[in-house]
């Protein structure tokens, strides 16, 4: 998704306002001089929506981003309409209204769009091409959460009974793990060892898969893994897919907001608190930045401007502090990830360094 590229002012003669549901899609169309138009549902179907974006007259449809606006947007793009999705965390005020039904926020969608365009906050999604990709990275990210639940689970059952396990990783924990299971509990535990052992298994494969795609498809994600530390081809290529072009966003700083890892703001006169992060965009890509970050502060990482900096920021030695510091090296990261790439140059893990030392050297 990404930022809208330009405003619309120009009043439509038609602006649909469409609230999609998993089974139906309730509608309501604007009149260019504010009267209600035609209302009605069609199924949230591919040929039904198709046929009905093919008979509509032009227009402007509005939408909201969700998990089937992707393909909906896209089928009445290629009908001829013009198409905005609005950012649903940018519309408060439809998720919070006393009298919210499907056919009202249809009309809410068609009244905004009509005349204030900028209060959409429209998003654009990303290519067919590249949203098949992604799913890639979704799958193997619900694999490794199934296998952290699993590996959980096991650690609790013997937990109960009075045994406790050695640390390990989980990608260690079936080889590791399963002597240390005692007697009485393996035929209850043997089943959830299985799963680990073929879950693994698939985790290895989708993760062949991703470095093939990188390879063959997104060279420039191979280039970033190969210059920034702690960042491997899976963080690569998966923030790649995700910003799909670097000319989206006029400023690099930009990409650290997109991603959710910049600080909510509530200031009113002199209050200003400190706030968590936003948490918008990427769960997903957000978590393996924050990885990154938590490596390059960690004992085997090698000394780089991004490592002073996090230890700036951690400066004070809680924990707290040590949870900001690594937020703060992910949004830096992402933001230089973006940098490098937009401009094509080489990253160069020293140069703050080297520039110091240079200016206090003249």
């Amino acid at each position: 998704m990404t930022h809208p590229t330009s405003v619309l002012i120009e009043v439509p003669a038609h602006t649909l306002g469409l609230d999609i549901g998993d089974r139906v899609c309730v509608y309501r169309d604007v009149l260019g001089d504010g009267r209600r138009g035609k209302r009605g549902e069609v199924p949230t179907e591919r040929t039904a929506l198709g046929a009905f974006f093919q008979n509509l007259e032009p227009s402007r449809v509005v939408m909201e981003a969700c998990t089937q606006s992707h393909w909906i947007s896209r089928l009445a793009k290629t009908s001829g309409h013009e198409v905005l999705v609005a950012n649903p965390r940018k519309l408060e005020s439809l998720s919070k209204s006393d009298k919210k039904t499907d056919e009202n926020d249809a009309e809410f969608l068609a009244r905004k769009g009509r005349v204030d365009v900028e209060a959409l906050h429209a998003i654009q999604h990303c290519s067919p091409e590249v949203q098949v990709d992604r799913e890639l990275i979704q799958a193997r990210a619900l694999l490794v959460r199934n296998r952290v639940s699993v590996v959980n689970h096991v650690r609790s059952v013997v937990k109960v009974h009075g045994y406790r396990l050695k640390s390990c990783s989980t990608e260690c924990f079936v080889k590791k793990g399963w002597p240390q299971i005692p007697e009485e509990l393996r035929p209850a535990l043997e089943s959830m060892f299985e799963v680990l052992r073929m879950v693994s298994g698939q985790i290895d494969e989708l993760e062949k898969k991703i470095a093939a795609l990188t390879k063959s498809r997104y060279p420039v994600a191979r280039m970033l893994s190969d210059r920034f530390p702690g960042i491997g081809v899976l963080t690569a290529t998966s923030f790649v897919l995700r910003l799909e072009d670097p000319k989206r966003f006029s400023s690099s700083r930009q990409v650290g907001a997109y991603l959710g890892l910049v600080p909510r703001k509530q200031q009113s006169g002199e209050y200003d608190p400190q706030l968590h992060i936003t948490k918008a965009g990427d769960k997903e890509l957000r978590r393996l930045l924050v990885l990154a970050a938590n490596y390059i502060l960690g004992r085997f990482c090698k000394d780089c401007d991004l490592r002073r900096f996090g230890e700036r920021v951690a400066r004070g030695g809680g924990k707290n502090d040590r949870k900001r510091a690594k937020v703060a090296v992910a949004r830096k990261l992402a933001v230089l990830m973006h940098l490098m790439w937009k401009r094509g140059e080489v990253y160069d893990p020293q140069y703050q360094t080297k520039l110091s030392g240079e200016l206090q050297a003249s």
